[in-house]
């Protein structure tokens, strides 16, 4: 029977509506519909209104809510957001209940806003408090968010439809549930669907008349009094699909689908009609062949009036009775039977009113109930039961479980008119019950008591002796065909491949085709249902016998030295046999270092730290009653090899070298896999694996050494058991690798005998060094190569002698040191044994051109390179005389001439003249000296005139000019009274001057210091009279004042400052500072003081003490200080000095400017 399905229910369910809400006529708007679709109004009782029927307590049978349906597909087709959502779900009154909806918040920016409602407007979020509470929370890991809505202590109106909305951005997303409130605290009564109806009594024309109305008073009543409300709906509604038709047959319902479908279709509501005055009641019923009468009051009587039935209309007959009692229009349905059980309606116009009519079944009685019955397991039993009527519908029970008449079911229920018949075949044990049959009108019940037969054993077990193999064949019969299981030891042995169970009427059988050590022990079959058991021994007999299957070629097993050998042997034998091991005549007992263990199923071998000397035969032998068995087992034990011997160094290059060594001379009883080399450096402890795959060979090159370090090499044996201890250290060796070949190999000079090769050294030297070159040569067409030096010359020039003239020779050089000799560095082309006579030309350097000029006390080296071959003289000659050589030293060669004074002094200027010879070819160049020095001062100052605030001033320039022009003159004066010098005029051309701005009453000495081009003279000529600045008119008498203690120590007005130069340019460093008597001024870096520095220009003026530093490098930065030293004290201040290098990209990315233009002299140079 189908499940009936709830409709939607109003959002306030448990509360009537008021009395003003009529339901609404159904007179004109039925016109027109199918007639199936009618409902029946139900007359107002006591002249009120009825309240509206609860939506909750209509149920359909086999359909669901349309409605709901629908928005249930229309949820499900926009789920968007939810991940889940909440369930309906039911709770009793006090209860608590809580309801879950997830949103993932993957794709979500923020939290999405979540609203409950219940109905369909009522928002929750208002209503939160003591019985209802929102709760959100988010985690983390899952993205998840979480909504729950718990109501506490469930109330009855609580009940309803809810909905929950979630709603972000454009998106949203809906879902409705259901909560059930039921009640907790005692079950619902049974209701009798009869009780809704009465009789007025037999005979009178109102029989069968429902009284609906009597049925509200007395619900009223219990509402009243707080009874719960309880109908067959209800009953219905929390009654499980499988007890419908039971609930049905309990109050005589025969047609429960059509019942449920009509009353489905019923109002309750009150209904005005202005044709009918008073209509038909909702639903009458009569007892089959009983009478029934259909009355209807008209407000108008001359409307014609029709009755139907099921939509046909009911005409008069014998059955059908019409009848007018004025406004009364009555229909009387004579001999009722089941096919008037119908639908009933009545058409006044175009006004109708319906109802339903229900015909009941009389009851039917037991008239010979059911009777106790014992029988035996097996047999038929027949409980039979007679009833008031034919082919009555009649259940049956066993201990209060209906019984199904199902082909497939063990119970079989025959009817026979009357009576009615369970059978049950073949009785069993567990249908020993209580069986009951069950009509409309009564019922009956008997016990069935079902019991074992005596059970006799006509055939029992019997012990066996089976060698093992054989099959086993246990066999017995009983007197009864009963299931039986077998037992071994105790244990249940259920059928197998290898166990075959028979049981053929009274006879079991046992069989193991095969048998096996196991299955020796204690067999026993016991009877199902019997408390007996038939028992039986089988004994397995079996010859000893060694498996000798997982041990090797031979019989062999091999074990490592020091190892601990445990070689167990399977054994079998029934009964279990002695072991015996031993070795050559003596046994191996069961203690000591060699020692055998026995088991029950295996033997042992045991040795302990395994060596050479165990290797060899063992014998193992077993014995017992049924024979013997013996095998020789083989014992091999091996070891890694022994190290080999220290490996030899053949050959030793650049970073690489060859070494060699010998098997060793114990394998270990394995066959050589491999070695393992490892090298070091000699002053080192830390070995260094060279190779990480076996070499399979006895030659190795170790390579990635350096060059120039000792270094030692040691070799590991490698077999299957593991690897040896090392080699000894092979002697140690260095790396050396030959040179480069020599470059720019030409020819220097050719003579009739003799061949002149020169060259560069190689590039590429390394760490042996350069010990000298060999060179060779041979003549053209000759591939004989003689050397030219038995001995290494460490020059890179040589002269090859005793060549004969005009012959053509090849020429090679080779670089040698302690790896041995390079590659041949060979001149391209045959060279002529022969002199070319090449005319003399002095190559005159430029700066020689002009006039050379040197201080006095400088050196003079001056380099003049000359062509002329052969045998070119030099001569010199210094203003047309010969050069002393004890002055001036002379040194030639046949390249060039080279003149050198230590010390220049002013004598050596002048005009020196060189002269180069070959035979009669001959070339000159004339180089003029010039020695300068310091000119002397002037020789007279005189004052010539004294006017105002000047004074004019001559003299004569000095006698020694220090051998170059005079460039000017420096003129100083000096107050009378402090006679401290200041400079007046400097670079002064003329040999007169007029002094200016002279102060009025002061009296002041000159004196004039002559200047060339290596500075200012050394003394200077001073004015013999002093010059009297004299004011005009009166004469002024100078007031007597005490002399003015001018002295001070240092102090710095003007500190220095932290800078940064950039490498390459000038950089000045500044302070200013005062004192008296004048301080003397030193410079600093990092506190060195700096002295002849020629990079360094220290001025001081008026106090302002400056430091220039010529193209400083990074190496220029630091802390650089300043120190002003008086007799009264010092003084310092410091800064530091920053140089930073701006790189050049196109000369050698990455060098300092500085340095790129060094590269570039140096390599036009080279």
């Amino acid at each position: 029977m189908p499940e009936p399905t709830k409709k939607d229910e109003t959002e306030n369910e448990s509360a009537p509506p008021p009395p003003e809400q009529k339901a609404p006529q159904e007179g004109g708007n039925e016109k027109g519909k199918d007639e199936d679709d009618t409902s029946v109004s139900t007359p107002p009782a006591d002249g009120m209104s009825k309240p509206a029927e609860r939506k909750d307590s209509v149920w359909s049978l086999g359909e669901g809510a349309p409605e709901e349906s629908e928005k249930r597909d229309d949820d499900a087709q926009r789920s968007t957001l939810f991940v889940e959502k909440p369930q309906s779900g039911t709770v009793s009154v006090g209860g608590n209940i809580t309801f879950i909806a997830k949103v993932e918040a993957k794709d979500l920016l923020r939290k999405p806003n979540v609203k409950w409602f219940k109905g369909k407007w009522m928002d929750l979020a208002s209503k939160a408090g003591k019985h209802l509470q929102l709760k959100e929370s988010f985690e983390r890991h899952t993205k998840i968010h979480t909504f729950e809505m718990q109501i506490i202590k469930a109330k009855e109106n609580y009940a309803g439809n809810y909905r929950c909305e979630v709603s972000y951005k454009d998106k949203f997303d809906s879902c409705s549930f259901d909560l059930e409130v039921t009640e907790s605290s005692q079950a619902a009564p049974s209701i009798d669907i009869r009780s809704a109806f009465k009789r007025s009594g037999e005979g009178q024309e109102d029989a069968g008349e429902l009284d609906f109305s009597g049925l509200l008073k007395r619900r009223e009543v219990k509402q009243q009094e707080e009874e719960p409300e309880v109908d067959v709906w209800d009953l219905l509604k929390n009654a499980n699909p499988s007890e419908y038709e039971k609930i049905a047959f309990q109050y005589g319902i025969t047609d429960l689908r059509g019942m449920l479908k009509r009353l489905k279709r019923m109002r309750r509501e009150v209904k005005k009609s202005a044709a009918f005055a008073k209509g038909l009641d909702p639903a009458y019923q009569v007892d089959k062949g009983g009478k029934v009468r259909f009355m209807v009051e008209l407000a108008d009587p001359t409307v014609e009036l029709k009755w139907y039935k099921n939509g046909q209309e009911i005409r008069p007959s014998a059955k059908y009775i019409f009848e007018h009692k004025g406004n009364q229009r009555i229909l009387f349905i004579n001999n009722c039977t089941m096919t008037d059980d119908a639908r009933y309606y009545v058409t006044a116009g175009d006004e109708k009113c319906s109802t339903e009519l229900f015909v009941r079944d009389p009851p039917i009685l037991v008239t010979k109930g059911l009777e106790d019955t014992s029988t035996y397991v097996g047999e038929r039993v027949e409980l039979s039961c007679e009833v008031s009527e034919d082919d009555a519908n009649v259940k049956w029970f066993r201990n209060g479980v209906e019984l199904s008449n199902d082909p497939k079911s063990r119970y079989r229920i025959k009817v026979e008119g009357k009576k009615h018949t369970l059978v049950i075949e073949e009785a069993a044990k567990n249908d020993t019950a209580t069986y009951s049959v069950m009509t409309t009108g009564g019922q009956s019940e008997a016990k069935l008591s079902v019991d074992l037969r005596p059970l006799k054993i006509s055939l029992a077990l019997e012990d066996q002796t089976v060698r093992l193999g054989q099959e086993i064949h246990l066999k017995c019969e009983i007197s009864e065909n009963v299931e039986g299981k077998w037992y071994k030891n105790g244990q249940l042995i259920e059928a197998s491949d290898r166990v075959k169970l028979y049981h053929k009427g009274r006879i079991h059988r046992f069989v193991i085709p095969v048998s096996a050590v196991d299955d020796e022990g204690e067999y026993m079959f016991v009877p199902d249902a019997y408390n007996i058991n038939i028992p039986c021994k089988v004994h397995i007999v079996d010859p000893p016998k060694l498996h000798l299957d997982g041990l090797g070629e031979n019989n062999t097993v091999t074990v490592v030295a020091g190892n601990k050998l445990r070689l167990e042997i399977p054994i079998t034998g029934e009964p279990p046999p002695k072991v015996f091991w031993s070795r050559g005549d003596k046994m191996v007992t069961d203690s000591g270092r060699i020692r055998a263990e026995s088991y029950p199923d295996s033997s042992c071998l045991v040795i302990d730290a395994a060596e050479r000397e165990d290797s060899g035969p063992f014998r193992i032998t077993l014995k017992n009653e049924a024979g013997e068995d013996t095998a020789l087992i083989n014992i091999k034990v091996v070891d890694v090899p022994d190290p080999p011997q220290a490996p030899n160094v053949t050959e030793v290059g650049e970073d690489w070298c060859i070494m060699t060594w010998e098997p060793p001379a114990n394998d270990g009883g394995s066959p050589i896999l491999g070695y393992f080399i490892e090298r070091k450096k000699k002053q080192s402890s830390r070995w260094m694996r060279l190779n990480f795959e076996l070499c399979k060979e006895t030659t190795f090159e170790p390579k990635k050494m350096i060059e120039g370090v000792a270094y030692e090499v040691r070799v590991f044996a490698v077999n299957a058991i593991g690897m040896s201890k090392p080699s000894m250290p092979s002697k140690s060796f260095v790396p050396l690798a030959v040179t480069s070949p020599p470059t720019l190999l030409a020819v220097d000079s050719v003579t009739d005998t003799s061949v002149t090769m020169k060259w560069r050294p190689p590039d590429q030297i390394g760490a042996a060094g350069l010990d000298g070159y060999v060179v060779e040569y041979c003549f053209e067409g000759t591939d004989e190569w003689i050397v030219a030096n038995p001995e290494l010359t460490d020059k890179t020039k040589f002269t090859i002698n005793g060549l004969p003239t005009g012959s053509k020779i090849l020429v090679r050089v080779k670089a040698v040191n302690a790896a041995g000799e390079s590659e041949p560095k060979y001149h391209p082309q045959p060279i002529l044994v022969k002199e070319v006579i090449e005319p003399p030309k002095i190559r005159l350097p430029r700066h020689l051109k002009q006039t050379y000029t040197r201080r006095v006390g400088e050196t003079v080296n001056l380099v003049i390179p000359f062509q002329g071959k052969p045998r070119a003289k030099v001569s010199w000659e210094k203003n047309g005389s010969p050069i002393d050589k004890n002055d001036i030293n002379i040194r030639n060669t046949e390249q060039d001439t080279i003149i050198f004074i230590r010390k220049a002094e002013r004598g050596h200027s002048g005009e020196y003249d060189m002269k180069v010879e070959v035979e009669n070819l001959v070339d000159k160049a004339t180089i003029d000296i010039q020695i300068v020095d310091r000119p002397g001062p002037p020789e007279v100052v005189t004052i010539e005139d004294v006017w105002g605030e000047n004074v004019n001033l001559s003299w004569k320039p000095p006698k020694d000019d220090g051998n170059a022009a005079i460039t000017g003159y420096t003129i100083q004066k000096a107050d009378k009274k402090s006679m401290e010098w200041f400079t007046v005029i400097e670079h002064y051309h003329r040999t007169s001057a007029t002094i200016n701005e002279l102060v009025i009453g002061n009296e002041y000495y000159f004196r004039v210091f002559a200047e060339n081009m290596c500075g200012l003279s050394e003394d200077a000529t001073m004015t013999k009279e002093s010059a009297l600045i004299a004011k005009d008119g009166k004469v002024y008498k100078y007031p007597v004042y005490d002399d003015f203690d001018f002295s001070e120590r240092p102090l710095f007005t003007q500190p220095l400052v932290n800078t940064f130069a950039v490498a390459g340019y000038n950089a000045t460093l500044n302070c200013s500072v005062r004192g008296n008597p004048k301080p003397k001024i030193t410079w600093m870096k990092n506190k060195v003081l700096i002295m002849n520095d020629p990079r360094y220009r220290m001025f001081s003026n008026q106090g302002v003490c400056t430091l220039e530093i010529r193209k400083p490098s990074p190496y220029d930065g630091g802390t650089y200080t300043c120190r002003a030293v008086n007799e009264l004290g010092e003084a310092e201040v410091d800064c530091k000095l920053e140089v930073r290098v701006i790189y050049h990209g196109v000369i050698n990315p990455g060098e300092p400017l500085s340095l790129a233009g060094d590269n570039q002299l140096h390599s036009k140079d080279f």
